[in-house]
C-alpha cells in the first residue's frame, strides 16, 4: 500500500520518500531511464488515478515531515535519476536543495507539476522553486498551502 523511493533532500542528502502505491511497477528512483508518470499512463491503477487526481498519494509524506526530512511547503523532491539528469542540463539546478523539500510548493500551485516533457518545463519549475527560496515568508507558505487545498483537483491528474 505504501511505497518508498529515494529522493534528494536538503543539501542533497538522500532520504526515502513515502507515497501511497498508485502504479503497478516499483522503481527505486535510481533507474537511469526512469520514466516520469504521464497523463493516461497505463502503469497507473484505477485507484491510483483517483488518489493522484486528488493528490492523496502524497499523504504518507506527512511521516517525512514529522521525521524532519521534509516540510509542508518547499521544492518538490524529484527522483534521484531525474536529479542526476537535470543537474547536468540546467545551470543552478541543485540550488533547489538548499531548502527542505515540501509536500507542495510554488511550482505545484502554479501548474508546474507532473511530467516534464522538455527541458523548458523543468527550467520553469526550477525558476518557481528558486523564486520561493528567494522570497520565503510564513505568509507565502500559508498562501501556497491554501492554494494547494483549494486547487487540489485543478492540476494535471494522473
Amino acid at each position: 500500500i505504501i511505497f518508498s523511493q529515494a529522493r534528494y533532500g536538503i543539501y542533497g542528502k538522500k532520504f526515502k520518500i513515502y507515497k501511497f502505491r498508485t502504479m503497478n511497477v516499483l522503481d527505486s528512483g535510481f533507474e537511469k531511464n526512469l520514466k516520469q508518470v504521464s497523463i493516461n499512463d497505463i502503469r497507473v491503477t484505477k485507484i491510483g488515478r483517483f488518489l493522484r487526481s486528488w493528490s492523496l498519494d502524497e499523504l504518507p509524506q506527512l511521516f517525512n515531515v514529522l521525521s524532519g526530512q521534509m516540510s509542508l511547503v518547499g521544492p518538490r523532491p524529484h527522483a534521484v535519476a531525474h536529479n542526476e539528469k537535470y543537474r547536468k542540463l540546467i545551470l543552478g539546478y541543485m540550488q533547489r536543495h538548499s531548502l527542505k523539500p515540501g509536500i507542495t510548493g510554488l511550482a505545484q500551485v502554479n501548474g508546474l507539476r507532473g511530467e516534464t516533457k522538455d527541458i523548458k518545463e523543468m527550467e520553469d519549475r526550477l525558476s518557481a522553486d528558486l523564486e520561493y527560496q528567494n522570497n520565503w515568508s510564513l505568509r507565502l507558505d500559508l498562501k501556497i498551502l491554501l492554494k494547494t487545498i483549494f486547487n487540489l483537483n485543478s492540476n494535471k491528474a494522473y
